[in-house]
């Protein structure tokens, strides 16, 4: 596979998770508000279950070709997961005063993150 397509697998599985990513925290911050980042510890979250998945479903698998490395976990997983905005918004709360949830939002999205990483891995090694 060229460079060429490659970048094009990555703009386009990108695209799409920047569009899903979007989605995603627009209709978490419609359904619950903005006072706590639902939406990104959502994405985050499944974001981990997501990449986990995939490698753990591709590993020792000829048929899948290179072009899905590119595409999904690069591009997709890439531009969906938000770990800059997770570690902004946990200094955002700090800024306000809010150091109980600023702690919380860290555990549950390390933790949470953790648990979804070991369930995407066993899932995908049993497809």
């Amino acid at each position: 596979m060229g460079r060429g397509t490659a970048i094009l697998l990555v703009a386009l599985g990108g695209a799409t998770g920047a569009v899903a990513r979007f989605l995603v925290g627009d209709t978490f911050s419609r359904r619950f508000g903005t006072g706590w980042p639902y939406g990104t510890l959502f994405v985050n979250v499944t974001g981990c279950f997501a990449i986990a998945l995939f490698f753990s479903a591709a590993a020792g698998r000829a048929e899948l070709g290179p072009g899905w490395r590119y595409l999904f976990p690069v591009g997709f997983v890439g531009a969906y997961t938000t770990f800059s905005t997770y570690e902004y918004e946990t200094h955002r709360l700090l800024q306000l005063g809010q150091a109980p949830g600023a702690i919380a939002y860290v555990a549950a999205s390390n933790l949470l993150g953790f648990c979804a990483v070991l369930a995407g891995a066993w899932l995908g090694r049993r497809i």
